[in-house]
């Protein structure tokens, strides 16, 4: 067992750096693929050893006490140092070997990563993808605590102390029931987009932005009664007559089939998309590998994917 002088070991700091950001036990001890008591464990050893309570445990869940927040704090540090270390070792031997750690949105990594994975998995055995989904602005703000060594982020995305790398751009299309009046007009323009109802995901999403924006842009109203968490969830809402939305192509092309409850349709003169890049800290050791990683998601996203936009 790895020892900081005669104090926590690396292990104790990140079990508690997990409960921390899961704040329950169990979900913390999935997170680290450890049993619960395994965990609950080396946290109690880890307070005997540092010889405060680090950790408030009640029956809704768990909470860190304020000398357990500064620790947590430091615990992320040291964390991360330790895995630069281990980065720029790695990175001695050859590029893209080791592990990092990529964070990805829901609404892009499903449909995305698998040929990505593919690729890393034929042509890179030495590299071991940790992927994780998440909300885009969770992802963000776990990339600046160190959790991600990189995220798939829709841009723009701006911070002095990142590096952002522009991978492609995926088209947006308008998507509607299959019973309603747009669904059987050819030629839809922009023009019919006036007053038409439209359903997003929550303001979680960047794409909940990107849509607000098109509401302004074209006059349609936004409905904010019925807000969706997930782009199936928001499918299933324009199926139901509860409003259209524009969904993503990677997620059109996997999960919408013909004969299906929504109908996609394209508008006239008008090209929505959305831009995607991987972004990085400009501390992390690794900027080689990152860039490896740029220029194979570019040419992942060229062979399998001509509807997308491929940018350099």
């Amino acid at each position: 067992m790895t020892l900081l002088s005669d104090g926590p070991t690396l292990k104790q700091l990140r079990y508690l750096v997990a409960v921390a950001e899961a704040k329950h036990f169990r979900r913390a001890a999935e997170r680290c693929h450890v049993t619960q008591p395994s965990l609950s464990a080396q946290i109690q050893l880890l307070e005997e050893t540092v010889g405060v309570q680090l950790v408030e445990r009640g029956r809704s869940g768990v909470a860190l006490t304020p000398i357990g927040r500064e620790v947590v704090d430091k615990a992320r540090k040291v964390l991360e140092d330790v895995q630069a270390i281990n980065d720029l070792t790695q990175g001695t031997q050859g590029d893209l070997v080791g592990t990092i750690r990529l964070g990805a949105k829901t609404t892009l990594g499903p449909y995305l990563l698998p040929h990505v994975v593919a690729h890393l998995h034929r042509n890179h055995p030495s590299l071991k993808l940790y992927v994780r989904d998440g909300a885009p602005r969770d992802l963000e703000h776990e990339l600046s605590e160190g959790l991600h060594d990189m995220i798939l982020a829709q841009l723009p995305m701006i911070g002095s102390e990142l590096i952002v790398e522009r991978l492609f751009r995926e088209p947006l299309h308008l998507v509607v029931a299959s019973d309603h009046p747009l669904a059987r007009i050819d030629n839809l323009t922009t023009k019919h987009l006036q007053d038409l109802n439209i359903l997003s995901l929550t303001p979680n999403y960047h794409l909940h932005d990107q849509i607000v924006n098109l509401c302004k842009d074209y006059g349609a109203n936004l409905v904010r009664d019925y807000e969706g968490t997930s782009l199936d969830a928001l499918r299933q809402m324009v199926g139901m007559g509860m409003g259209a939305t524009f969904l993503p192509a990677l997620y059109i092309r996997s999960e919408i089939r013909a004969r299906s409850e929504v109908v996609v349709k394209e508008i006239k003169g008008k090209k929505i998309y959305r831009s995607i890049g991987l972004v990085w800290r400009k501390s992390g050791a690794r900027t080689k590998a990152y860039a490896e990683m740029v220029s194979i998601i570019r040419s992942v996203v060229d062979a399998k994917f001509p509807d997308l936009i491929a940018e350099t």
